[in-house]
């Protein structure tokens, strides 16, 4: 699995060969649109995404029972790559993998994918309702919990634009998912890429990172190699 987010490796548009065996691209935001989509069309996997602040506002957008993509009532054409899936508070089902999705960051401005704590909150409550009514459905659990922001006091920031959402810090709790993968923090501000919260490990994927993950276990391997962008 390839996990990206924030910055672009230009190394990758002339040599894959780093990421060759990723089956899935997992993309936490703040990445032009056509580089998502080179990833995706060059290695002819999946790819799953959520928004981050710099990212164009995504949300109103859905997809119809025909699968077209629908906002407000009318066909159109989303901005993220053709066959990309938006996770944004989505449960999606991919590679074997169970995936679920809560972009965005604290409000710090006027602009697209910025929220305060209240509604972060609110969003988290929607998702965990959307996964329970998927484990009743099949009995699995999310295996990726998929988000911009880092959950509070766990690999954050200081200042207030980098502070993570404590809501994420309950839903990780309800979710139990293996793996918390974020971005919108710079790798510098972080000892580590790997953090625990409860039984979630969560790693900061700024730049990109190319994990081993097997469905449905507890226990996760990083593959060695990962990297951040230069």
């Amino acid at each position: 699995m390839l996990a990206v987010s924030d910055e672009v490796d230009d190394g990758l548009y002339a040599d894959l060969s780093p990421v060759h065996t990723a089956q899935l691209i997992l993309a936490c935001g703040d990445l032009p649109f056509d580089y998502l989509g080179y990833l995706m069309n060059a290695l002819d996997v999946p790819l799953v995404f959520v928004a981050g602040n710099h990212d164009p506002d995504l949300s109103g957008y859905r997809t119809s029972r025909a699968g077209l993509t629908m906002k407000a009532g009318f066909p159109q054409r989303p901005p993220w790559p053709d066959g990309a899936i938006s996770a944004e508070i989505q449960i999606v089902d991919v590679a074997g993998l169970r995936v679920a999705g809560l972009g965005g960051c604290r409000r710090y401005r006027d602009g697209p994918n910025q929220y305060s704590d209240r509604q972060q909150a609110r969003r988290a409550r929607s998702l965990i309702r959307r996964a329970g009514l998927s484990r009743i459905r099949d009995g699995r659990r999310v295996d990726v919990l998929l988000t911009h922001a880092p959950p509070r006091g766990v690999g954050d920031g200081d200042d207030p634009t980098h502070q993570g959402f404590r809501a994420l810090n309950g839903l990780a709790a309800r979710l139990q998912p293996a793996l918390l993968l974020h971005g919108h923090v710079r790798p510098a501000e972080a000892t580590s890429p790997d953090r625990p919260l409860g039984r979630t490990v969560v790693r900061n994927v700024t730049g990109w990172h190319l994990l081993d993950i097997e469905p449905g276990a507890r226990i996760r391997h990083f593959a060695a190699g990962s990297r951040h962008a230069s």
